[in-house]
Formats: structure tokens, sequence, C-alpha cells
């Protein structure tokens, strides 16, 4: 097939890239330019993007001798992963920009242009499995697994994806690496949220959202504990840097439940009080097989890195319900709801919607 290699400049996707290449694909690899003002360096393992990034996947192309070249996604990219990653935090929400940047940008305008263009698909270096049946897997690596945020893919879209690294462990994929003489092979992984680089992400909303001082209430009472400069800087689940006058009279640590953008507030409590039964979702994808037409048994992932969590999930429409077996704590609105269905060749992605609720 003729293939587009998607290069980061990190060691996955120059593995991939180069499996394409053994596979006997006429490959092509282009890097995405996704942001304005790049930066010349990366800072350790956070950021990306930066023009070392560039050069390095040049390099990688130059050492598989196939085609480079970069697309100028920059604008794209800062209205459809950081500007909805801005208003969801400003509406109260916790957004992944990892499942938005796959669903706006890697394989909806990439791939959109790639098949344009008469490639028949798009080859990254996401560490999941897709087999000749089509369906959507778990990487055998399971501490590196990234199908969470490819569940928001398409039939269509994963029909022209190729994931070739889901059955490779990382410490495989960088030993080929370094015997395909590939330069990134010991290259730090990049974590945290790529467009800020710093991992200051309160700092990078107040830059955006500025400061609005509010309130910060015990969940029981109602009393005031003290005061916050932005919701915004907050998330469901968060324990630290709450900053409050005095501790909770049992002595036990309070935690964020809610934030409430309306009246600028943010709830507190104890741990008990994070603890949900049900998970309601919007804008569901459901990519294996037709929709169930009534409750079904499965297992459902929570947040990028949460372990599995017994569930009956139930369709209605674009709509997701799904009863959680045992009570999960700190889900946020704003992550996905990842439903899969557990197999002897690697746990299934049935579908995922976007959290709304959590009760």
């Amino acid at each position: 097939m003729r293939v587009l290699a998607a290069m980061s400049g990190g060691v996955d996707s120059a593995v991939a890239a180069a499996r394409a290449v053994a596979a006997g694909h006429d490959v092509t690899g282009v890097h995405l330019a996704l942001s304005k003002n790049a930066a010349t360096h990366r800072t350790g393992a956070r950021g990306c993007c930066t023009k070392e990034d560039a050069h390095d996947a040049r390099r990688a192309a130059d050492v598989l001798g196939i085609p480079f070249y970069v697309w100028d996604m920059a604008e794209r990219f800062h209205e459809d992963v950081i500007e909805d990653f801005v208003a969801e935090y400003a509406a109260g929400r916790t957004p992944n920009p990892c499942l938005r940047c796959n669903e706006k940008i890697k394989f909806a305008a990439v791939l959109d242009r790639a098949l344009a263009l008469g490639f028949d698909a798009v080859v990254t270096g996401h560490h999941a499995r897709l087999g000749a049946d089509g369906l959507l897997r778990r990487s055998v690596d399971l501490a590196k697994d990234q199908s969470y945020v490819l569940a928001v893919l398409n039939r269509d879209q994963l029909g022209h994806s190729m994931f070739p690294l889901g059955d490779s462990t990382k410490e495989q994929v960088r030993a080929e690496a370094h015997a395909r003489g590939l330069a990134v092979a010991d290259k730090p992984d990049s974590h945290d949220i790529c467009f800020i680089a710093d991992g200051d992400t309160q700092g990078f909303l107040r830059k955006h959202l500025g400061s609005e001082p509010g309130d910060i209430v015990d969940a029981g009472t109602g009393e005031v504990l003290g005061k916050h400069d932005g919701a915004f800087a907050y998330t469901v689940g968060q324990r630290k840097g709450l900053a409050l006058g005095r501790p909770a009279p049992d002595g036990r640590p309070r935690y964020v439940l809610s934030i409430t953008p309306v009246t600028n507030t943010v709830t507190v409590g104890p741990a008990e009080a994070l603890e949900v039964s049900q998970v309601d979702g919007a804008r569901t994808v459901w990519i294996a097989g037709e929709p169930p037409v009534g409750p079904i048994e499965c297992e459902v992932q929570l947040r990028a890195h949460g372990r599995p969590a017994p569930a009956v999930v139930e369709l209605a429409g674009s709509a997701l319900s799904a009863r959680l077996r045992r009570p999960e704590r700190g889900i946020a609105a704003g992550q996905a709801v990842v439903a899969y269905r557990p197999d002897p060749a690697g746990d299934i992605v049935l579908g995922s919607a976007t959290i709304t609720t959590a009760s």
C-alpha cells in the first residue's frame, strides 16, 4: 500500500515508519507542525513539536530512505485542540487534549488530506493493536497502551489506519531503533500536555482565562473554607494545592468534589464523597459491530491511565450510561468513558463517549 507515516520525532513513530517500510509498503514521512511559535529545543520529556523534533523526524526519514515533508497544522491545532481545552476548563470540565488531537487532527485533518493525495492509510506510533478483523485492541504493553485515546475514532478512520507497534513492548521498540541506527532510540517520551512545555497547566489557563477569585466551600456545611483565583485551576479528585485555612474537624484531607462555573465555586469534601456508581456520556462512538440494543456486561476505563472497572453499559441514541459494579473515585466530566470487551487475544475496544455526569 501507499502509506503516510506520521513522524513526531520520537522513537515510536520512527520505528512504526520503519516497520511499514520493512513490510513492503510505499512509505512517505510527514511531520506535523502544531505550534505557531515552535521552540528550538524540548525541555527534557516535556512538550513536543519543537524544531528539534522536526529535525529528529527528518533524520529518521533519511535513515529509512523515505520522502519526508512537514505539514503546517498549527492553526487547525490551535482551534480544535487548544481552544477546546481552554473552553472545557472554563466550563468546569477536565478535557483530555490527546483524545481531541486524535479525533480532530491526526485522524481527521491528516487522514482526510492523505486520502485526497492518494494514500491508502496513515501509520502512527500509537501502542495499540488493529487486527485483520478491524477491531481495535489494547497493546501487549499495558503500561504503554494507548487504545483509550484512540477510542474516539470511527470504523472508517480505523480502516485507513495502521498501528505497527501494538504487538511490542516499549523496550523492544527501543532495541529495534538501536538496531536500525535511529538516533532517537534513547530519546525520552513526551508526557503531560504537549502544548504546555513547562507543565504549568494552571499558569497556562490563567494566561488565557485571567484571574477570577471565588470561594472554596465545604460540601457538608456550605461553609467558606478558603478562596481561589479561578475555578478552572481545579479538577475533581484534586487534593493538593487547595490552600485551605484550617483542617477538617476530623483531621482527614479534603478533595475537590465539584466545580460550578456559574457561581465560580469549588466544593470540597472527604474522599468517600468522590465515589460514583454511574457515569453518563454523550457523543458516543461505537466501533465494534452494531451498537447493542440492550444493556451489556463489559469493562470501562474512565481516565487515560485508569484501571478497568466492570460495568453494565447501555446506549440510547448518542448517549451512553455505565452502571459500575464497584464505586470509582474522582471521575471528571470532560474525560472519556471507554468500553472494552475482555478477549483472549487482547481486550477489544467497543466504543467511547465523553463523560457528562458522574453520580
